[in-house]
C-alpha cells in the first residue's frame, strides 16, 4: 500500500539548535525541493547520486506579475539529501534539508515547503508510512518510539533489538508452527476417507504444549520489559526521622531532599528518575507516616499512603538504633510482602531491632542493613532490585524482552487460546473445534506484528509519536 500525498514535517526537537532537519516524503519530494533548493554547483538535486549531502540555499521565489518576472530571496544555506524509494525511511522518495537550527529558519522552511502542495504530517506518520508500505512491521515501529523514550542503555537495548527485528522473527516462528498444526489438522478434516497417515491427537498435543511453552516465556518477560519501558515506580516509605530522605540523597547523588532532625521535614512526595544498573526507577520520597494534627502534613501522609498502593516496588526504612514501634508494624502491615524491601537504616549506631519482630511481614531476603550517613548497604540495596525486577527472565543482552503493554495483552489472549487448544485436544474433541482455537492463536499473534492488526488501532498507535517521525 502507498499513500499518494505528500507529507513534511521538522524532524528535530524545537528550539534552538547546530542544526535543524526538515524532512519530505511522498512522490512530490524531489520536485518540491528542486524548486526550492539551489546548490552551489548549479546543478539539479536529480543529477548528483542519492545519498550524497548537496551544499546549497534554500531560496523563496516570489513572482512579479506586473514585470512578469520573479526575485528570490535566501532563507538559509544547508544539505540536503535525497533517498530514492523504497532505499528510504518511509519506503518513498525522501528529502531531508538540513538548515541551522534557529526557530525562524526551520519554521520559515517548513512553510515554504507546505506552500508547494505538501501537507503536514500527522504524529508518527513517516514512521507508519514505513510500515504500511512494508519496510518494517508494527513491533518494529513501536520500537522506534521506544528508542527515543530510552532513559537507560539496558531499555535502549532492549528496543534497538525490537527494531532490529527480533521479536518480530519470533513471532513469525511461532505463527509458522500454528499454521503447521492448522494444516495438518485441515488435512484431516477435508479429506477422512483419503489413505493419508493423519496427526494424532498424542502428536497434537506435543506440538501445542510446545507452542504454548515457548509463548508463556515470552508472556513472563513482560513484568521486567514494562519495567525497562516505563521505569520502576519505588516509594520510600517509613516513620518521620528514619533517613528516607538521606537515603534519597544517596541514590540520587545529590543532596535532592532537606534532611533534619525535626520530624516531619518532608511534607509532599519528592519524585527523581535514576539509573541503577540499566533499570530506570522512578524514586519517590514521602513524607513520614504517623499520627499529626498539622493540616499540611496529613495530606502529605496521606499522599504517601496513596504512593504505597500504586508502588511496583515499597521500600520501608526502619531505625535500626531504635526499638521497633506501633507505627513501624502498621506501615509493615501496610505494604505488599512481595514487593516491599526493608532497609534497617543506622547500622553506625547500636542496633536495636530483632530480625524476628519483622521477618513475618516481609520476606527475609529482602531485609537489608544500610547505613545511609555513610554510605553502607547500598550496593546490596541495587542488586536486589536487580534481582527482583529480572526475576531471572532476562539473563543476557539475547533474550527477547516484552516491553509493550498491547504485545503482553495479544500474548496473554494467545495463552488463554492455546489452553482451550489443548483443553479440547485432552478431551479428543472433534478437530474443528481445535482448528478454531489455533486460528485464534494465529490471530492474537499477528497483533503483535501488524499482520491482524485493524486501521483504527493504528491510528491510536502511531498517534503516540511526535510529529517528525
Amino acid at each position: 500500500m502507498y499513500i499518494d500525498d505528500t507529507i513534511t514535517a521538522i524532524a528535530t526537537a524545537p528550539g534552538e539548535g547546530g542544526i535543524g532537519i526538515i524532512r519530505i516524503s511522498g512522490p512530490k519530494s524531489l520536485e518540491v525541493a528542486e524548486s526550492i533548493f539551489k546548490s552551489n554547483s548549479g546543478k539539479k538535486i536529480s543529477e548528483y547520486k542519492a545519498r550524497t549531502l548537496i551544499y546549497g540555499k534554500i531560496v523563496d521565489k516570489r513572482i512579479d506579475t506586473d514585470n512578469n518576472s520573479y526575485t528570490e530571496s535566501v532563507i538559509d544555506e544547508v544539505l540536503v539529501a535525497y533517498m530514492k524509494g523504497p532505499n528510504s525511511y518511509t519506503a518513498e522518495d525522501v528529502i531531508e534539508i538540513n538548515c541551522h537550527g534557529g526557530i525562524v529558519s526551520v519554521k520559515k522552511i517548513l512553510e515554504l515547503v507546505l506552500s508547494k502542495d505538501v501537507r503536514l504530517a500527522d504524529r508518527g506518520e513517516f514512521t507508519k508510512r514505513a510500515f504500511l508500505n512494508g519496510r518494517i512491521d508494527l513491533s518494529q515501529a513501536e520500537a522506534v518510539i521506544d528508542i527515543i523514550n530510552a532513559k537507560t542503555s539496558k531499555s535502549h537495548e532492549v528496543a534497538q533489538g525490537q527494531l532490529e527485528g527480533s521479536l518480530s522473527k519470533k513471532i513469525k516462528d511461532l505463527r509458522f508452527k500454528v499454521t503447521e498444526l492448522l494444516a495438518q489438522i485441515e488435512v484431516a478434516i477435508d479429506f477422512p476417507e483419503e489413505d493419508i497417515e493423519f496427526i494424532t491427537y498424542k502428536e497434537l498435543k506435543e506440538g501445542a504444549t510446545n507452542l504454548r511453552y515457548q509463548i508463556e516465556k515470552l508472556y513472563d518477560s513482560s513484568e521486567s520489559g514494562k519495567i525497562l519501558r516505563e521505569g520502576l515506580k519505588t516509594v520510600i516509605v517509613g516513620k518521620p526521622n528514619v533517613g528516607k530522605s538521606s537515603l534519597l540523597n544517596l541514590i540520587l547523588g545529590e543532596k535532592r531532599a532537606i534532611v533534619t532532625d525535626i520530624p516531619g521535614t518532608t511534607r509532599d512526595v519528592i519524585e527523581e528518575f535514576v539509573n541503577i544498573r540499566g533499570i530506570p526507577v522512578r524514586i519517590i520520597d514521602t513524607a513520614g507516616i504517623r499520627e499529626t494534627e498539622d493540616v499540611v502534613e496529613k495530606i502529605g501522609v496521606e499522599k504517601s499512603k496513596e504512593s504505597i498502593q500504586s508502588a511496583d516496588l515499597v521500600i520501608t526504612v526502619l531505625d535500626y538504633s531504635n526499638d521497633i514501634s506501633d507505627e513501624d508494624i502498621e506501615i509493615l502491615k501496610t505494604v505488599d510482602k512481595s514487593k516491599t524491601i526493608v532497609l534497617l537504616n543506622k547500622t553506625d549506631l547500636d542496633k536495636k531491632i530483632d530480625i524476628a519482630q519483622i521477618d513475618k511481614y516481609v520476606n527475609t531476603d529482602n531485609i537489608i542493613e544500610i547505613s545511609a550517613l555513610n554510605n553502607i548497604g547500598i550496593e546490596k540495596l541495587e542488586e536486589k532490585i536487580e534481582k527482583l525486577v529480572y526475576k531471572g527472565n532476562v539473563k543476557n543482552n539475547s533474550e527477547i524482552v516484552i516491553s509493550n503493554s498491547r504485545h503482553k495483552d495479544a500474548l496473554e489472549k494467545s495463552l488463554r487460546a492455546m489452553e482451550d487448544a489443548i483443553n479440547s485436544i485432552n478431551q479428543a474433541l472433534p478437530l474443528d473445534f481445535v482448528e478454531v482455537d489455533l486460528k485464534n492463536v494465529w490471530d492474537y499473534l499477528g497483533y503483535i506484528n501488524g499482520d491482524t492488526v485493524k486501521e483504527d488501532l493504528l491510528d491510536t498507535i502511531f498517534s503516540n509519536f511526535c510529529i517528525g517521525k
